[in-house]
């Protein structure tokens, strides 16, 4: 038996060129070389995503700037401390609405309904709590969860029916509102105990100065060693990292900003409940979207319903789930609304309410097309809105002045997105 050896004319290549072998350059990622080069990688890489519209919320960050600039020096009262604490409080109920609103823009969805549902949670709470003499913390549960089916009920008739999220939600709208104003009564008004649960969520303040500082030193000190551990992984899994120099550099900046924050808020009352609330909701819907099965299901519907159904996702599951977060954040944001204004009434809902959730999600940053977008942006955009709003009112400029440059805020932000949309296809990316 013959026991010749044979090679294919790629080895018999390899063998007869081994300088060939030898000046062969393994494939390294991008990513890599931008971090190699310093400071001038990191210039060439604004420059590449600024061709291809993947600039995430930097235009939000510098247009928020911007508006405080305008307003500052229109008006020195417009960043005392007094006025950016009661800022902050304003922006959280408006802000916890957005953050459902994020995770059905995520689907390329829209809900109409969470400015009514938000109203039926506070008015929830108030008749069973005020009227009917509840316990508050039951109350409270009971109130959400109000939200939470309302949400799922138009979850199921858009993933197991089939009737467009659009119809289903505006017909929510007017069920829900119908809904509050019949379980308000007559009166239209209930106050709320200014001592009680929802009252405190927007009117307690921690007053030590240690509070606002250490939880500046907490979200810093977590930043960083996440992003170690993190890196750690990425290195041993033989994907790309950042260098530590530049983790330090972001903890740093981080650091600054949260310490600005808090020795701001301890220039009035102290740091607000409600804020750290939003914060605390923040940190954990983002770690939910970014680090779990779930999330990577919800952004893989935004891009492709065939795609994750063959992938075998649940579908309608996600969908159904998605609504039902999205009525549990807007019955959240109701009962900090109602908490701000210390009572639950027939125009509860209504208003621009829920033309601000959805613009404050659509200007932080998330896509109107699905797939793209994190729950921060959220903080982003009714950070934006609310500043224009109060920047407005100590200018003394009215309602309708108001009105018409949020309108125009967000369709500036609109045309943005699509323009992105279409530089990110134009460069291969979508």
């Amino acid at each position: 038996m013959s026991t010749e050896k044979t090679t294919t004319p790629a080895e018999e290549h390899v063998v007869e060129n081994p300088e060939a072998a030898a000046a062969a350059v393994p494939v390294v990622d991008p990513r890599l070389l931008v971090r190699e080069q310093g400071f001038a990688g990191y210039l060439n890489e604004f420059k590449r995503k600024l061709k291809s519209g993947d600039l995430g919320s930097i235009p939000v960050v510098i247009g928020l700037l911007v508006i405080w600039a305008i307003f500052t020096g229109l008006n020195s009262n417009f960043l005392t401390a007094g006025n950016f604490s009661d800022m902050s409080v304003a922006m959280v109920g408006t802000g916890m609405i957005a953050v459902g609103i994020v995770f059905v823009l995520l689907l390329g969805e829209i809900d109409l309904s969470v400015g009514s549902v938000s109203g039926v949670a506070g008015a929830t709470f108030a008749v069973l709590s005020v009227t009917n003499g509840m316990n508050e913390w039951l109350a409270f549960v009971l109130a959400i969860l109000t939200g939470t089916v309302a949400g799922a009920i138009h979850g199921f008739f858009f993933a197991k029916v089939g009737v467009p999220a659009f119809a289903v939600t505006l017909a929510g709208l007017l069920f829900w509102n119908g809904f509050m104003l019949q379980i308000l009564g007559d009166n239209g008004t209930i106050n709320l105990d200014s001592e009680g649960v929802v009252a405190k969520l927007t009117s307690y303040y921690f007053s030590d100065v240690a509070a606002a500082y250490g939880l500046a030193i907490v979200v810093t000190a977590a930043y960083f060693l996440t992003a170690f551990f993190d890196n750690r992984r990425r290195e041993a899994a033989g994907v790309p990292s950042r260098p530590l120099n530049e983790i330090i550099v972001r903890t740093v900046l981080l650091a600054v900003l949260a310490f600005v924050v808090a020795f701001v808020f301890n220039q009035y009352k102290g740091l607000p409940l409600a804020v750290v609330i939003f914060l605390a909701v923040l940190l954990i819907t983002d770690f939910v979207l970014r680090r779990t099965a779930y999330g990577r299901k919800v952004f893989a519907l935004g891009g492709s319903v065939e795609a994750s159904r063959r992938a075998g996702i649940n579908v309608a599951m996600v969908r159904v789930s998605v609504f039902a977060i999205a009525g549990t954040f807007a019955a959240l944001g109701g009962l900090f609304i109602a908490s701000k204004i210390a009572s639950a009434n027939q125009g509860a809902g209504g208003g621009d309410l829920l033309m601000n959730a959805i613009a404050a999600a659509v200007i932080g940053g998330t896509s109107l097309f699905g797939g793209r977008g994190r729950t921060w942006n959220a903080l982003l955009g009714v950070m934006v809105i609310v500043s224009i709003q109060y920047g407005l009112a100590l200018e003394g400029i009215a309602s309708p002045v108001q009105y018409m440059i949020t309108g125009g805020v967000l369709l500036a932000t609109v045309v943005i997105d699509a323009v992105t949309r279409k530089t990110q296809k134009t460069a291969g990316r979508a």
